[in-house]
């Protein structure tokens, strides 16, 4: 038997994964509260429907957002600054931290039992074997660190207060909504134009995942996950990064030519990133429904 889950409460809900599990919350009829930033311009991502509610919020704000009505659950998505040099900004990255802690007090006052937060492979650092619950982290950004300190405060704030709390390591996700930063974004966007994408070698070993096998695995984490366990969320299967980006060009244009190694690795690049699922399907039953092709078919 798994917690039943009627009223949750998203934020971070405008982006790729957020949006996901609104539209997997809707699919199994359950209501959905949204916060999202004060003056988003990215509504139009939510669909129109009577059980869903957008609350303007900024993160600053949590610590006095009162909401009205009981809640089951609190899946919290929201993060400032994921791209770029500001990963490595210490006072940007500690600010998240203690928003992830207002987050959890917030969910505390909305009379939720389960709080599930947003973290991230960058706790893992450099690794060279699939990721799982119990692998030793060894974050190197500022982004990682603030990530996995996140996870082990709000564990043990959620335990004080009486939640169930989980931490969902986010490996690679794409599908609609998806931002303009990402690898396949900029991919597809310029096979679109007719450019060539300058990329690295992309030999590391990847994982993707569509966003909507995202959201029902969250979903599934929030019926049935183990208390205070971190589970890595992914596809479960490597591939080069390379066989992807040939996969996307086969699917938009074959005519133009991809520019390996036009650029260098970033510092601290991982280049093994594979989720090891056995424990998240062991615990909840998920596991993913797409495969790369059929995500790809949505997006192009």
């Amino acid at each position: 038997m798994g917690f039943l889950i009627q009223k949750i409460i998203v934020t971070g809900a405008t982006g790729c994964v957020g949006s996901a599990v609104v539209r997997r919350a809707l699919a199994k009829d359950i209501s959905v509260t949204c916060i999202v930033h004060q003056g988003s311009k990215r509504l139009s991502n939510f669909p129109k429907d009577k059980r869903l509610k957008i609350v303007e919020c900024n993160l600053s704000d949590y610590a006095t957002l009162q909401l009205e009505g009981q809640y089951d659950a609190f899946i919290h998505l929201s993060w400032e600054k994921t791209f770029g040099a500001s990963r490595d900004d210490a006072e940007v990255q500690t600010r998240n931290i203690q928003y992830t802690l207002d987050a959890v007090h917030l969910a505390h006052r909305c009379g939720c039992k389960v709080f599930i937060g947003a973290g991230s492979q960058a706790e893992y650092g450099v690794q060279s074997v699939d990721l799982t619950p119990e692998l030793p982290v060894k974050p190197e950004s500022g982004y990682g660190i603030a990530k996995y300190a996140a996870g082990k405060l709000s564990a043990m704030l959620c335990k004080s207060l009486g939640m169930r709390q989980n931490w969902v390591r986010i490996l690679s996700v794409y599908g609609p909504h998806d931002g303009e930063n990402t690898l396949i974004s900029y991919v597809i966007r310029e096979l679109k134009a007719g450019h060539s994408p300058e990329l690295t070698k992309c030999e590391q070993m990847w994982d993707y995942l569509y966003a909507d096998d995202a959201g029902d695995a969250i979903l599934a984490i929030v019926e049935k996950g183990i208390d205070g366990k971190a589970y890595p969320l992914g596809s479960g299967k490597g591939r080069k990064l390379s066989e992807y980006i040939e996969d996307i060009r086969k699917s938009i244009s074959l005519e133009v030519k991809i520019k390996y190694g036009a650029k260098d690795y970033y510092p601290h690049q991982p280049m093994h990133l594979v989720a090891d699922l056995k424990e998240l399907t062991a615990d909840t039953g998920w596991k993913p429904s797409y495969s790369f092709n059929m995500g790809m078919k949505t997006l192009v």
